[in-house]
C-alpha cells in the first residue's frame, strides 16, 4: 500500500496550476448518459473517482475514451447502454449514484448499488429517491441494489428537497432533463459544480433556468447535440495550495482558476491573515509572520465548503489565540482530529464544534488517512511539523488529489511517494 514521507520545515513557493474539478466532472461523466451524440470534456483531471466513473461507463456499454496527456475525455454512446451500475465499481466512489437519475430518464429502469466513499457520515440517498418516486419512478432496495423502473417514463413535477443536496440536485436535474413536461426544483444547491453542470446540459440543448433563489426550472427535451465542455477548476484544490502556502510561510500563484468562483474562501483566509493578491485568473498568496484566530462553520455554498474544514483547521493550530469550526455538513468530519492531535496539535471536540487552540508545535509521525480530505490535511500538517511525517493509506488522497507530490516538490517540499 503506498504512504506519502513529508520532511517538514521547508517553504512551499512557485506556481502551482489547478486541475479540473472532481466534483464537476465526475456529474457530467453521468449526465452524457442521455445523449448518443459525441461529447467531448476537457480540462479533465487525473484522478482515480473521475477514471472509476469512466470505468462504469465503460462497462455500461459506453465508447469512452480518457485522453491523460491532453486531460480530455471523449463519449459516443452509438448503441443502447445496460442499465446496471455494479458494486465492485460503485464501493469506493459516492458520485456512481449519479447514473441512477440519467439511467431512468433515457431507457426507464436502472439497477444501482448502493454508493460507498469517504467513510465521513450518514449520506442517506433517500432525497434522490424520494424526488424520483414523485417524478412516477418505482424503486425497491434489493440485496445492496437500487432496483429502479419508469415504464412510462419520467414526468416532470414540483420538488421541494428536505435539505440543501449537491448530489440529489444534481440527479434529479439531469433526470428531469428527459422528463416529460417542467420539473421545478425548490430548495437547490447552488456549488459551482452544480452550476458547471446546469452550464454543460444547457450546451447539450437542455432547457434549464434558474427563477430564483435556490429554484431551478426544467423543460424535458427529446433531443441533444454534441458539444466540447471545458470543465470549472478545482476551488478546494486551490483552497488546499494556498492554506500550504500560508502554513509554510511561502509565496505561491495559483494559475488556471477564477478567484470571483472562491470569494468565500479567499474572503475568509483573509481574515486569518493571509495575503492573497487577486487577478484574473490566478492569485498571489503570501503570508505575515501571524496568523488570527476565527470562528467560522461550513455551509451549503455561498459558505465555507466542508471539503476545506480540515485544512482550515490545520491552519489554525498555527494562529493566534483560540479557533472554533463548526460542522453542519456531515457528522464524523472530525475523524483527522486524532491524528493531528498525535502530532501535538491542542484541538478538543464538542458534538459538532472543534476548539483549536493555536501556536501548537507540530511533530512529525506516522499516520493514518481516513477519508479524502483528512488525507490532504495531515500532508499540510506534515509540511509544518518538525521531522518527518508518513501519511498512510494515500488511495484516498488519489481520487481527489491530481500529482500533489509532484507539484508540492516543484514548489519546494520535501515529499516522496513509497510503495
Amino acid at each position: 500500500m503506498q504512504k506519502l514521507e513529508i520532511k517538514g520545515g521547508r517553504k512551499i513557493s512557485g506556481t502551482i496550476v489547478i486541475s479540473g474539478s472532481k466534483n464537476a466532472t465526475l456529474p457530467i461523466l453521468a449526465s452524457t448518459i442521455l445523449t448518443n451524440k459525441k461529447i467531448i470534456i476537457t480540462n479533465a483531471p487525473i484522478l482515480r473517482d473521475v477514471e472509476t466513473m469512466v470505468g462504469l461507463l465503460s462497462t455500461m456499454g459506453s465508447t469512452i475514451k480518457l485522453n491523460k496527456k491532453e486531460k480530455k475525455i471523449e463519449i459516443f454512446n452509438q448503441k443502447t447502454l445496460k442499465t446496471f451500475a455494479p458494486y465492485h465499481l460503485l464501493k469506493t466512489m459516492r458520485a456512481g449514484v449519479l447514473v441512477l437519475g440519467p439511467l431512468l430518464a433515457k431507457y426507464g429502469m436502472a439497477k444501482v448499488s448502493l454508493p460507498g466513499g469517504c467513510a465521513i457520515g450518514p449520506r442517506p440517498i433517500n432525497l434522490h429517491l424520494d424526488a424520483l418516486k414523485k417524478m412516477g419512478a418505482n424503486i425497491k432496495i434489493k440485496n445492496g441494489y437500487i432496483v429502479a423502473s419508469a415504464k412510462k417514463g419520467l414526468k416532470g413535477c414540483f420538488i421541494k428537497f428536505p435539505k440543501i443536496s449537491v448530489g440529489a440536485t444534481e440527479n434529479i436535474l439531469i433526470a428531469s432533463c428527459f422528463a416529460k413536461g417542467k420539473t421545478k426544483l425548490r430548495n437547490c444547491a447552488l456549488e459551482p459544480e452544480v452550476q458547471d453542470l446546469i452550464n454543460f446540459l444547457k450546451k447539450l440543448g437542455c432547457k434549464i433556468n434558474r427563477v430564483g433563489k435556490r429554484s431551478i426550472d426544467v423543460t424535458g427535451v427529446e433531443k441533444l447535440k454534441p458539444i466540447t465542455y471545458r470543465v470549472i477548476f478545482d476551488r478546494i484544490e486551490a483552497g488546499t495550495y494556498i492554506i500550504a502556502a500560508a502554513l509554510t510561510n511561502g509565496r505561491l500563484k495559483i494559475t488556471n482558476i477564477d478567484p470571483k468562483v472562491m470569494s468565500t474562501e479567499i474572503n475568509l483566509l483573509h481574515k486569518i491573515g493571509v495575503k492573497i493578491i487577486r487577478k484574473k485568473n490566478y492569485v498571489i498568496v503570501s503570508c505575515p509572520k501571524k496568523l488570527k484566530s476565527i470562528h467560522t462553520m461550513t455551509k451549503p455554498y455561498p459558505g465555507l465548503p466542508t471539503d476545506l474544514q480540515a485544512q482550515i483547521m490545520v491552519l489554525m493550530t498555527k494562529a493566534e489565540g483560540i479557533s472554533t469550526i463548526r460542522e453542519t455538513i456531515f457528522e464524523n468530519r472530525f475523524m483527522h482530529v486524532s491524528e493531528l492531535r498525535r502530532m501535538g496539535a491542542h484541538i478538543e471536540i464538542r458534538g459538532n464544534k472543534a476548539k483549536i487552540i493555536g501556536k501548537s508545535k507540530l511533530n512529525g509521525a506516522e499516520l493514518m488517512a481516513t477519508d479524502l480530505r483528512a488525507s490532504v490535511s495531515l500532508v499540510l500538517a506534515g509540511l509544518v511539523a518538525s521531522n518527518k511525517t508518513i501519511v498512510n493509506r494515500i488511495y484516498h488522497l488519489d481520487r481527489g488529489y491530481e500529482n500533489i507530490e509532484t507539484k508540492l516538490s516543484n514548489c519546494g517540499a520535501q515529499i516522496r511517494r513509497l510503495k
